[in-house]
C-alpha cells in the first residue's frame, strides 16, 4: 500500500459526553479521554474540532463545523466518548438531553455514527478514521429492551478505519484511572513511533484484551486503500549504518605432538584349575494354592437426578459462564437477573440483582429491579425498601417511581401510589404502566371517570398493558 499524504490536510471532530441528566451522576472519564486524544491529534497536525457535553442541536451544529472543514483527499477522524445505542443495526451518539423511551426516539434523538461517516465521505475525505468509546451499560436501553446491545458492526465505505471500545454488540465495564483502559491503550501506540495508522489500531486491541483478560475485546475494521500515519514521518524506519565485520579470529600457534612409547607387554597370567563340580541339588517347590474365589459384584446404577428449578437456556448459560468466570461481574449479575425477570422467575432475579448490589452498593438500577421483583412476588415492605433506596441514590428516576407506585397501589396506599405515578408521568407522559396504575388507583378510590381515562390512554400505548398487571396480582 502507499501512504496516504492527505492532500487536503488533516481534520479531526473529538466529542465527549458524560453529564446526562437520565444517569445518577456524571461519566468520570469521557472529558478526560476526550482532552488527551484532541492533545495527541494537535501534535500529528490535525486541525481539532472538540465539544464536551454536547446538546442534539450543539452536536449537530459540531459536525455541521467539521463537515465544512474536510477537503477533498484529506484525512477526516471522528472521535466520541459517552453513551451510544444500536438499533436497527445502526449505532447513535446520544447527547446530553436526549430523551429516549422507545426505539423510535434513539433515531429522533441520537446521531448514527454512519451518517456522520457518510459525511465525512461525502465531502471527500481520502482516509476517514472513526474512534468510539460507548459500548457503556447507560440508563436509556432499560427502558425498552431487557439489556444493553452494545454497538453494530458499522458498514463503512472504503477509505476507512474504525475502531469500538468492545466487540460489537458487547458492552465494557466501566475502568479505573486517569483515563479509560480503551483510551489509555491507544494513548501509548498512538505515541508509539514508526507506526502506521492500522497497527496502532491492532495494538490497542492486543492490549486492552492483554490487561482485561480477554474481558473487553476493541473492535477493528479497516477498508483502507492506502496507508496512513499519525505521525507526520508516515511510518517510515529510519536507515540504520550496519555495524562493521568483526575482526578475524586469532591464529592459533602450531602445537607438536610427541608420540609416547609403547608400553611393555603384559605379564602372562596365571589361571587356577577349576574346582570339581558340586552335586546337583533337587528343590522341590510346593503347588500354590488355588486363589480364592472373586466375589459376585452386583452393579446397581443410581436413578438420575430430578430436574428441578428452572430451565436454563442458552442466554442465561452464558451468563453463567461469564459469572463463573468472575464472580465479581456484577453486570453479568444484573444481566442474568434481567434474563430471569423476562421469563418470570422472579425468585431468581431478585437473587442475581440482590449480588449485583452486594458488588455495587451505588446501583440504583439494580435496587429498582429488586423492588419490581419484590413486588411481584408480595414482598411488599423489601420491595417498598428497594425502592427508596434507588430514589435515594437517583432521585430523578422514573423507573423507580413507577415500580414504587406499584408496591403503595397494592399496599392499598392509594394516595402514594397516585403521587408517585404523577411523578413518572411528569418526566415522561408516555409511560403506560404509570398510567395505568394510576387509573386503577384512582379506580379504586372512587374517582371512576378520570381512572378509566387513564386506562384507557394506557391501553392505547401498550395494548396489553392490563394483561401484564394481572401477572403483576393488580385486576
Amino acid at each position: 500500500m502507499r501512504l496516504a499524504q492527505a492532500s487536503g490536510g488533516r481534520v479531526a471532530l473529538v466529542i465527549g459526553n458524560a453529564t446526562y441528566p437520565d444517569d445518577n451522576q456524571p461519566l468520570p472519564q469521557p472529558l478526560k479521554d476526550a482532552r488527551a486524544v484532541a492533545e495527541e491529534l494537535r501534535r500529528a497536525g490535525f486541525d481539532v474540532t472538540t465539544g464536551e457535553d454536547l446538546t442534539k442541536q450543539r452536536l449537530r451544529s459540531v459536525i455541521d463545523t467539521f463537515k465544512a472543514k474536510i477537503k477533498p483527499g484529506s484525512a477526516a477522524l471522528l472521535f466520541f466518548s459517552g453513551y451510544g445505542i444500536q438499533t436497527g443495526k445502526q449505532s447513535y451518539i446520544v447527547p446530553v438531553d436526549a430523551q429516549i423511551w422507545t426505539e423510535g426516539e434513539v433515531r429522533r434523538d441520537g446521531i448514527s455514527i454512519e451518517s456522520v461517516l457518510a459525511a465525512m465521505n461525502s465531502a471527500g475525505a481520502s482516509v476517514k478514521i472513526v474512534i468510539v468509546d460507548a459500548a457503556r451499560r447507560n440508563p436509556f436501553e432499560r427502558r425498552f429492551r431487557g439489556f444493553s446491545a452494545g454497538l453494530a458492526a458499522l458498514n463503512a465505505p472504503a477509505g476507512t478505519l474504525a475502531m469500538y471500545s468492545a466487540a460489537a454488540d458487547k458492552v465494557a465495564n466501566e475502568s479505573e484511572g486517569e483515563n479509560s483502559l480503551f483510551v489509555g491503550e491507544l494513548l501509548k501506540e498512538m505515541r508509539s513511533p514508526g507506526l502506521s495508522a492500522e497497527q496502532i489500531f491492532n495494538n490497542t486491541r492486543m492490549g486492552v484484551s492483554r490487561a482485561s483478560k480477554n474481558e473487553q475485546v476493541p473492535w477493528v475494521s479497516s477498508s483502507l486503500i492506502e496507508d496512513f500515519s499519525f505521525s507526520r514521518g508516515g511510518g517510515t524506519v529510519p536507515s540504520v549504518t550496519p555495524p562493521p565485520p568483526p575482526p578475524p579470529p586469532p591464529v592459533e600457534p602450531k602445537v607438536s605432538v610427541v608420540t609416547p612409547p609403547p608400553p611393555p607387554p603384559p605379564e602372562p597370567k596365571v589361571v587356577a584349575p577349576p574346582p570339581p563340580p558340586e552335586p546337583p541339588v533337587t528343590v522341590v517347590t510346593p503347588p500354590p494354592p488355588p486363589p480364592p474365589p472373586e466375589p459376585k459384584v452386583t452393579t446397581v446404577t443410581p436413578p438420575p437426578p430430578p430436574v428441578t428449578g428452572p430451565r436454563r437456556d442458552q442466554v442465561i448459560r452464558d451468563l453463567d459462564a461469564q459469572i463463573d468466570k468472575n464472580p465479581r461481574d456484577g453486570e453479568a449479575y444484573y444481566k442474568r437477573g434481567q434474563a430471569w425477570a423476562e421469563r418470570r422467575e422472579y425468585a431468581m432475579a431478585a437473587e442475581d440483582f440482590g449480588q449485583a448490589i452486594r458488588i455495587n452498593p451505588s446501583d440504583a438500577e439494580a435496587f429498582n429491579n429488586r423492588c419490581f421483583t419484590r413486588a411481584v412476588m408480595n414482598e411488599l415492605d423489601a420491595a417498598l425498601s428497594d425502592c427508596d433506596e434507588a430514589l435515594r441514590l437517583k432521585p430523578q428516576y422514573p423507573d423507580a417511581l413507577d415500580s414504587r407506585g406499584l408496591v403503595h397501589l397494592r399496599l392499598g396506599r392509594l394516595d402514594k401510589a397516585i403521587a408517585d405515578y404523577d411523578q413518572a408521568l411528569r418526566m415522561n407522559p408516555r409511560m403506560a404502566s404509570a398510567l395505568f396504575g394510576r387509573g386503577k388507583a384512582k379506580v379504586r378510590k372512587g374517582e371512576t371517570s378520570a381512572g378509566n381515562a387513564d386506562i384507557r390512554s394506557a391501553k392505547a400505548i401498550d395494548p396489553t398493558i392490563d394483561q401484564e398487571f394481572e401477572s403483576y396480582g393488580v385486576r
